[in-house]
């Protein structure tokens, strides 16, 4: 992609994703994510119902009447977007690929991030971290990520979730809010992994997926291609038992990440690429509000 196409891009993923994070999500990713803790703030005069624990004995002492500390929530979060570069998300039937959508998604985070004054940084993965952008504030770090989104190009075209959020474990030492963006199409069993790095830090699951995944059409013969191996074969989207067969492999797959979701205690949200993200990620926002 030419330099000026892909700030042409660049500008018009701004001007979308920028509106609706400030107009629609700025409230809501507000209380959806709360900060690190409490900080002090003040002291005030102790009131019945007080906890005795938050009296200061050195003002107490100095103007002998009790006062206590009073805390507020830090805000500042630092958010992280682990996004999946693999081959399978280079798919689309219906109007965008969901490598497309997830550049959006993640661009609405970052813009909803940056109101709230907190640092954001990326963690781009196949079945290898290919790279890792530390999390910093502002626009122009903003800017350069949707670039690196936009443009990227992955040495490897496999996946490996658990090697990711392994890797985001390590790589922070303070509690984070990591969006975890992919297809989840993965052939490896990621739930520990998860789980150890949801102790640590706070991580919510986005997964898109093209609607073809769920339901094949009725085409005749079609020639499918695995992004990640390369392995070609023909398929008769004529026969119904075949449909049927496709529609249930999907549906399983889903339970069982559900299930991985929930046992690791990771909130979650799936959008289909013909699916409006907006409200899907109002209603993700508002079930952690």
């Amino acid at each position: 992609m030419e330099t000026s196409e892909i700030l042409k891009k660049v500008r018009k993923i701004e001007i979308k994703t920028r509106g609706l994070s400030a107009n629609i999500f700025a409230g809501q990713y507000h209380s959806a994510f709360k900060g690190r803790g409490m900080a002090f703030s003040e002291v005030r005069e102790y009131q019945f119902g007080d906890d005795v624990r938050d009296i200061d004995w050195n003002v107490t002492a100095r103007f002998h009447k009790p006062f206590v500390k009073v805390f507020e929530e830090e805000r500042e979060l630092t958010v992280m977007l682990l996004i999946d570069v693999s081959g399978s998300l280079d798919f689309g039937t219906t109007g965008q690929l969901k490598r497309d959508m997830v550049t959006e998604i993640a661009a609405t985070i970052a813009f909803s991030a940056m109101q709230n004054n907190d640092k954001i940084g990326v963690v781009f993965f196949s079945d290898k971290i290919e790279k890792y952008i530390p999390p910093k504030k502002g626009r122009k770090h903003i800017l350069y990520i949707i670039r690196e989104m936009l443009d990227f190009h992955p040495e490897s075209k496999k996946t490996d979730v658990g090697h990711a959020v392994e890797f985001l474990t390590g790589v922070l030492k303070r509690r984070c809010t990591a969006f975890l963006m992919s297809d989840f199409f993965v052939r490896s069993d990621f739930e520990n992994a998860l789980t150890i790095c949801n102790r640590k830090h706070d991580v919510v699951a986005i997964q898109v997926y093209d609607q073809r995944a769920k339901q094949l059409p009725d085409v005749g013969l079609m020639k499918v291609v695995d992004a990640e191996t390369g392995h070609e074969m023909y398929i008769d989207t004529g026969s119904k038992k075949l449909r049927r067969a496709h529609t249930a492999y999907f549906m399983n797959r889903q339970a069982a990440l559900r299930q991985t979701f929930n046992k690791s205690n990771v909130d979650h949200v799936s959008i289909a690429t013909n699916e409006d993200y907006v409200k899907s990620l109002m209603q993700l926002f508002a079930m952690r509000g």
